[in-house]
């Protein structure tokens, strides 16, 4: 029994953020029901035990072009507490399942809604994608090398500044739901998120205390003390002791003088990292992690995925689980009474099409009606 036992969310098949946001919905405990497009039902090109972002849920799908597609949502979203959809803005009112359509019938539906440039504004109707996003905030120009910024994956976008929000403002406006009876419509998008995430650098720029010039500050490659350093078997340290006592213990590991290598001095860091570079090429990512075990110097291997699980502190937290055979991040973060698990691996489109149109109380011939006329598809 997850905290979010209980709750039902109603997914409309997107990608990116509004997938992310629903796992970590259900691993909590929720119960997802993803509305699939009938098309794509036979269609998926690989097996969906490879797409971890999908574990969780059942799946329906339905022709949302046909009005009575579109009713059969309809019914699934009066019986939800939240509503996500990852559309364009005013698709889902030309499809009939805008929010004053839903909020008339479920007056307490939180309406949750994850777009890459929000509902409005000059750019809401322009296509894009997480780096475009995390361009406009100043986030994408934070981060890289000196030369020029460097792509950081999807994490400060998509899934930190998307998913990760939407999931916080729907749970957001599910507690006021619950105390007024009156849902409402949380409008997430991953340029708002984005810049959220920015908000402690902006403090920093507006104290003087960050340059824009990358690679020149404490935490962005800059500093000799929070940096990675290549060691000599081609892999990689992170070294981020910042507090002056953390630090002091490293440079007596390295049989350094503190002073030389003043954390203040910021003129001098250039040849302090490089200083630091020939020694920590001297021996091999695991010498250098055995040797400062304890130590309280702040250094951790740089693992790639396909080591992290093994690691011994991952093991001891359980970080990483196998479902179906795939490695993948477990349930996060961790509730001491009602534990997070995966309900379920990810299923095939459709795959639960005929048990949801049958709990929606659908007769078996309005079932087949649907199915033959291909408004409803079960795999």
């Amino acid at each position: 029994m997850g905290a979010l036992s209980g709750i039902r969310i109603v997914e409309f098949a997107g990608i990116g953020p509004g997938p992310f946001c629903c796992m970590l919905l259900s691993d909590m405990g929720a119960e997802v029901i993803r509305i699939d497009r009938s098309a794509l039902v036979g269609r998926q090109t690989q097996d969906p035990k490879f797409d971890p972002m999908l574990r969780g849920r059942k799946s329906i799908a339905l022709d949302l072009k046909d009005e009575r597609g579109v009713e059969v949502a309809l019914k699934l979203c009066d019986r939800a507490d939240i509503l996500i959809e990852c559309f364009r803005p005013g698709v889902m009112e030309r499809l009939g399942l805008g929010p004053d359509v839903v909020s008339k019938r479920n007056s307490g539906l939180v309406y949750g809604r994850m777009t890459g440039w929000g509902q409005e504004g000059p750019l809401a109707d322009q296509p894009g994608h997480d780096l475009n996003y995390i361009a406009l905030t100043g986030a994408l120009h934070a981060i890289g090398i000196r030369e020029r910024p460097i792509p950081p994956l999807v994490l400060a976008g998509d899934f930190g500044g998307g998913g990760m929000y939407l999931a916080l403002g729907v749970l957001g406006a599910y507690i006021s739901a619950q105390r007024t009876g009156q849902g409402q419509v949380v409008d997430a998008a991953v340029v708002d998120g984005s810049a959220s995430l920015m908000t402690a650098f902006f403090g920093m720029l507006a104290a003087g205390k960050h340059e824009e010039t990358r690679a020149s500050n404490r935490l962005d490659g800059g500093s000799h003390f929070y940096n990675v350093y290549e060691t000599s078997d081609q892999n990689f340290v992170s070294v981020a002791p910042t507090e002056p006592k953390f630090f002091a213990n490293l440079m007596r590991e390295l049989n350094l003088e503190t002073s030389d290598f003043d954390q203040a001095n910021q003129d001098n860091w250039r040849k302090y990292k490089e200083q630091l570079a020939v020694i920590f090429k001297t021996k091999t990512r695991d010498e250098w992690e055995e040797i400062l075990a304890d130590k309280d110097a702040c250094l951790a291997p740089v693992l790639p995925m396909s080591e992290a699980a093994d690691h011994p502190h991952n093991v001891a937290r359980k970080n990483f689980i196998e479902v179906c055979g795939v490695k993948q991040p477990a349930p996060a973060p961790k509730f001491s009474r009602t534990p997070s698990v995966v309900q379920s691996p990810p299923v095939h489109t459709g795959q639960h099409t005929r048990q949801i149109l049958d709990e929606l109380n659908y007769s078996d011939k309005e079932i087949n009606e649907l199915t033959s006329n291909n408004v409803a598809q079960q795999l």
